[in-house]
């Protein structure tokens, strides 16, 4: 055996290497670990004992049904939850629901509905407890706490931390309209310490829930109107939903939930939960320490009899509902003065809208007691109108009115308003708005006296001495010095009143034009005591009058113009087309002309026609319309009627005329647009080329038909460089009746074109006549055009 086999004593292993660690940071360790389990077995535990309290519950519910004894009734709750297969606090859960008939057990049977119809209710059905077991475990919870604070907690633990929610915040509503933090879960205890208390005028997102009275919901990303001021949670400032609720008409708590991110869609059936939770958290407030409660009756009484003032104390009168319908006149003091002159006996005892129905309409003293009541913010009114009803004769009186709200009373202060003072106000509004100052000299004694605003008006401080109406000359310009004088003379000498306007110079250099009126005081020997008045600054009136004559001025020569437009435009219109015209000698042609102007001569339109015979024996038809009005409609219409005639000589056809004619409507004048039909006539062969450019084509009259020729193809003059014009032959009869004409013979507001030209192929038809002429004037007459437009019409017969 070698010396290495040779027993010996053992050599310890070589030790790994160990993190360098004092004894304080592994006691600290153990301490925290040792916190951690403690506070899991006491959630363990108080999640058993809020089980426990709702089987209790359950168990009592059985015991009043089935009459049997606690022992019985706890196996009756284990038979049926054996038989029915589900747990026994889900069944507890139901019979609770199903006996209490209350806000939680609505908002459970809700969700059940909704579970049995469709998909889940809630992001809290897809696992754990039924919303009935977590409801009543959140109710029981808050049912056995002595704090608000454990309410918060046992709120978001059993019911809102299923739907996602991260905390939780209970504010309690103050009879002044603040909110105290009375119960939070979910927030650190600095960031809880710093919004403890929120004053009235701070608008958080509970605050806001608050005045509207209803649920508010705000994003985690807030829109430009919802970036309010809120309490941060641990999770982060996401979206959050605030519940205001309350019994009586009053909003005592709001409960506010947060969520980490924006609140997932909630179904109205989780709404109804959430609106439960916030109800529960109204009937288990705890008054927050530090903060006074409501005042007893008795001493709201006692406040309401030391008042000076009439005010009367109110109690809520609230429908099935929940919601106010009226107030009860529990109490009125002794300074109670009633508008009708009632007795306080008339009035204690009766309801607010019996005493005062008018009060009920929107913003009258019934909908600000309401508004007081629910969030308990104070009201104010100046001007507020009190009518009382006796025998329907209506006795109103105006007052300043206050209302506050104590516990579920209100407090109701009206101080009726002094009509003296109330009339001096009025007088100062009335002289601020007129820019009235008043002034009275004692002439005897020299004390002149002047209001404030007059000082002002003269660019003076009110320290300065009073300007006397006879150094007026010296303050005005010198141009109003005898006006000034004339004034004066009739108020001092004739002992009349009189006034002036002046211009009034301020040691400032502005200058303002015044009226002044003055009336002496005379004694009983008719002696001057006394001269008073006021003065008026009306700068602003003067420079509107010299603005408002200037306006006129340019005005009535802007009318001129136009007038002379228009009678130039007119006369160049007669001119160029008289409303008839003379035969025209065509051979186997009878050519008649009807030209009615527009009936209102600023009117002046572009209508115009034309019937020539041309050097090649050839007879030129043509009728036209210029877009517009006024000189430029009727010097357009020249322009297009000569360059047309000057084309024609050409012996081009009208389809070629028409591309001419749009070429010169769009490169040689201002972008001109006009509607033309154009027609060229051959008599050896009695055949009508025609072409037209946007414009209804003609009407042929054969026997007793009247038709219109088939439309071809050609778009308005000057609305394109360069186009072609379709051109079209028409062999016409003897006998045969051709009309050209502008829309004013057929357009009306009220019907289409197809409408209108269909009228007057039925008046054609009817407007038989032994000459050519005589058909023009029966279709001119029975036109039912009401567009005040000018109208051209050519009737061409073939002899």
């Amino acid at each position: 055996m070698t010396a290495s086999d040779r027993p010996g004593p053992a050599r310890p292993d070589p030790e790994p290497a160990r993190p360098d660690v004092t004894p304080s940071a592994a006691a600290a360790g153990r301490l925290a670990a040792t916190v951690e389990s403690l506070r899991r077995q006491l959630q363990e535990a108080q999640a058993v004992a809020d089980g426990r309290a709702l089987i209790e519950l359950a168990k009592g519910v059985l015991v009043a049904r089935l009459g049997c004894g606690p022992a019985e009734a706890d196996r009756q709750l284990t038979r049926l939850a054996a038989a029915a297969g589900v747990p026994r606090l889900e069944l507890a859960a139901d019979v609770v629901n199903d006996a209490a008939h209350d806000r939680i057990g609505d908002a459970a049977d809700a969700v059940g509905e909704v579970a049995a119809h469709g998909p889940a209710a809630d992001p809290a059905d897809a696992g754990g407890p039924p919303p009935g077991v977590r409801l009543r475990t959140a109710e029981s919870g808050a049912l056995a706490a002595t704090d608000t604070q454990t309410v918060a907690s046992s709120l978001l633990e059993h019911a809102l931390a299923p739907l996602g929610a991260c905390a939780v915040a209970i504010w309690a509503a103050g009879p002044d309209g603040s909110l105290t933090l009375a119960g939070h879960a979910g927030y650190t205890e600095p960031e809880a310490r710093r919004w403890r208390y929120v004053p009235p005028a701070v608008a958080t997102v509970a605050r806001r829930a608050l005045e509207a009275r209803a649920a508010l919901s705000f994003r985690a990303a807030p829109a430009p109107r919802e970036d309010v001021p809120s309490m941060r949670p641990e999770c982060g400032a996401g979206g959050r939903i605030a519940v205001p609720a309350g019994a009586g008409g009053r909003v005592d708590v709001v409960l506010e939930i947060c969520w980490p991110e924006e609140p997932p869609p909630l179904s109205p059936a989780v709404l109804r939960q959430i609106d439960a939770m916030a109800g529960l958290c109204a009937h288990t407030l705890v008054p927050v320490p530090g903060v006074p409660g409501p005042l007893p009756v008795d001493e709201l009484i006692d406040i309401c009899d030391a008042l000076h003032d009439p005010a009367v104390v109110l109690t809520p009168l609230t429908g099935s509902d929940g919601n106010v319908t009226d107030f009860r006149i529990s109490h009125t003091n002794a300074s109670f003065v009633d508008p009708a002159g009632r007795p306080r006996g008339a009035v204690s005892g009766a309801t607010l809208l019996e005493a005062y129905p008018s009060g009920a309409g929107d913003g009258h003293v019934f909908d600000a007691a309401v508004r007081v009541l629910a969030t308990g913010e104070p009201f104010r009114a100046r001007h507020m109108v009190l009518t009382s009803l006796i025998e329907h004769v209506e006795l109103t009186v105006v007052a300043e009115v206050g209302i506050s709200r104590h516990g579920a009373h209100l407090l109701l202060i009206w101080r009726p308003e002094d009509e003296t003072a109330r009339l001096d106000d009025l007088l100062q509004h009335a002289q601020r708005l007129g820019g009235l100052s008043g002034f009275e000299e004692n002439v005897r004694t020299g004390e002149i006296t002047w209001n404030s605003e007059l000082f002002a008006l003269y660019g003076k401080n009110e320290h300065s001495a009073p300007v006397p109406l006879e150094d007026l000359r010296l303050h005005a310009h010198a141009d109003d010095s005898a006006a000034i004088g004339r004034f004066l003379r009739t108020v001092s000498r004739h002992h009349r009143a009189a006034s002036v306007a002046f211009r009034l110079r301020r040691p400032d250099g502005v200058t303002r034009h015044i009226r002044v009126v003055a009336e002496p005081v005379l004694d009983t020997d008719g002696r001057l005591l006394a001269v008073r008045g006021a003065y008026q600054d009306v700068s602003s009136q003067h420079w509107t009058e010299v603005a408002l004559a200037a306006t006129q001025d340019r005005l009535a020569h802007s009318e001129e113009q136009a007038a002379e437009s228009d009678r130039l435009a007119l006369q160049l219109q007669h001119a160029i087309m008289p409303p008839t015209r003379g035969p025209l000698d065509a051979p186997g042609l009878e050519v008649a002309v009807r030209y009615r102007p527009a009936e209102t001569e600023s009117l002046v339109g572009g209508d115009w026609y034309d019937a020539v015979v041309l050097p090649s024996g050839h007879v030129l038809l043509c009728v036209g319309d210029v877009a517009g009005h006024g000189i430029e409609a009727a010097t357009s219409m020249v322009v297009l009627r000569n360059a047309l005639r000057g084309l024609a000589v050409t012996g081009a056809g009208p389809g070629q005329l028409l591309s001419w004619l749009n070429v010169v409507a769009y490169h040689l004048t201002d972008r001109v647009t006009a509607t033309v039909v154009c027609g060229l006539y051959i008599p050896a062969t009695r055949s009508l080329r025609w072409a037209r450019a946007g414009h209804l084509p003609p009407a042929l009259l054969r026997g007793e038909e009247a038709t219109t020729l088939p439309p071809g193809q050609g778009i308005l003059l000057g609305a394109v460089p360069e186009t072609a014009y379709e051109e079209q032959e028409t062999r016409l009869r003897p006998g045969d009746t051709l009309l050209m004409y502008t829309d004013g013979l057929v357009e009306r507001r009220d019907s289409s074109v197809t409408d209108s030209v269909a009228h007057l192929l039925a008046t054609a038809r009817d407007a038989a006549a032994s000459s050519l002429e005589q058909r023009l004037d029966r279709l001119l007459a029975g036109s039912r055009s009401d567009t005040d437009d000018d109208t051209c019409v050519i009737g061409i017969r073939v002899i």
